[in-house]
């Protein structure tokens, strides 16, 4: 669920000849970010709805969500196996992480129109720990009668700062517990820590895991090649990894960015990279996590429904932050499950759960802080994702 921007740079020339394109505008094209304005109200319950499920937080901005709509009654939820991060996410963990936010805010918007949701997750089987195939992640049906959910009202400001968080400001560890109050499943574990010494460790090991996917060829280039720059990419994509800075756009116009060929350790690109991820991992002021009980879902064979009911959860929770006016975002890197990532992971775990991942696995690992807002992210819109 984290984007980063990824930004190779010709020398300083580049930079000096930034200046020419100031009076270009930073902010992302209307057309990207129209679906932030909200549905229309005239339209079909089941679109009306989906129109806020799609603005949910999801890993990278793939939007990797696929619905089918033949049953008048009901929205069954496919992945959209083309938009998966196989380098990065190699189990799909974080894709069926995914579905759960898209889930949680479907339901806060059917809850607004006085209607219940029910929802079966894998109604024809669910997958293995480590596949992912064509069956539905889930059917969702409804009936009258729910009343409003308060969360709703965050649905349409909810978006991820991912700038750095002011150091001046701290957060009170009963924020951090009052978020707590927002969390229905109690399959999901809640935890968090403001503890100085404790939020120092974090921070490193974050900082560490992010020099990790920088440095491995493989998993930057996933990320290189998921950025959109400019308003004309931003525009036609409406996905992925958005950057339109100056800086960038003036690089990509002379041929400076190649998605083709990962940061050079050294290069302006690679160092303002990284200088970003210190930036975010030396800035936090609080870490909040999730997790899900591993060995009591291999037993019943429900590990894929514990990752959907995470992402349930975590929509929750940063809905419930944007309330209370904290930034959360997603440090992604340390749960990634590729083979270089092992050592930090397996630390992480050590760290906020004291067990193994086959005991209690990490599925969310998000720094807070108080920041500055930051602009929505593109969506593709809801006919991007009806598949019938």
């Amino acid at each position: 669920m984290n984007r980063r921007n990824f930004i190779r740079v010709a020398g300083g020339g580049v930079v000096l000849a930034a200046g020419g394109l100031a009076g270009c505008s930073t902010t992302y094209p209307e057309e990207a970010v129209a679906a932030w304005r909200g549905p229309s109200p005239s339209a079909d319950v089941r679109r009306w709805a989906l129109g806020y499920a799609i603005l949910a937080p999801n890993s990278h901005n793939l939007q990797p969500w696929l619905v089918d709509l033949r049953d008048p009654d009901a929205i069954v939820l496919h992945v959209d196996r083309e938009r998966l991060l196989p380098m990065t996410d190699p189990w799909y963990r974080q894709i069926m992480v995914s579905q759960g936010t898209f889930l949680e805010a479907l339901a806060i918007a059917l809850r607004q129109r006085g209607l219940e949701p029910k929802f079966e997750l894998f109604p024809q089987g669910e997958p293995g720990r480590f596949e992912l195939d064509g069956r539905p992640v889930a059917r969702i049906t409804w009936q009258p009668g729910a009343a409003p959910d308060p969360l709703f009202a965050q649905l349409l400001k909810r978006h991820t700062a991912k700038g750095g968080y002011d150091t001046g400001a701290r957060v009170d560890p009963r924020v951090l517990a009052a978020l707590a109050e927002s969390l229905q499943d109690n399959a999901v574990q809640y935890g968090y820590t403001v503890e100085r010494e404790k939020l120092s460790a974090l921070s490193r090991l974050a900082l560490d895991a992010s020099k990790v996917e920088l440095d491995t060829p493989r998993t930057i280039l996933e990320s290189v090649r998921l950025t959109r720059v400019g308003p004309a990419e931003i525009a036609r994509h409406r996905d992925g990894i958005s950057v339109n800075n100056r800086i960038a756009r003036l690089a990509d116009m002379l041929g400076a960015f190649d998605r083709d060929a990962p940061l050079q350790p050294g290069s302006a690109g690679y160092r303002q990279t990284l200088a970003q991820f210190e930036e975010q991992t030396q800035s936090a002021m609080g870490f909040v996590w999730l997790s899900t009980a591993t060995a009591q879902h291999l037993r019943a064979g429900a590990v894929r429904s514990a990752e959907v009911r995470a992402g349930r959860a975590y929509m929750r929770l940063q809905l419930k932050a944007t309330e209370l006016g904290l930034q959360m975002h997603p440090m992604s890197q340390a749960l990634q499950e590729f083979d270089e990532m092992r050592p930090h992971y397996m630390r992480l775990h050590r760290l906020l759960l004291g067990a193994q991942p086959e005991q209690q696995t990490l599925q969310m690992f998000c720094r807070v802080g108080y920041g500055r807002p930051s602009q929505p992210a593109p969506r593709r819109g809801v006919d991007a994702i009806i598949r019938a």
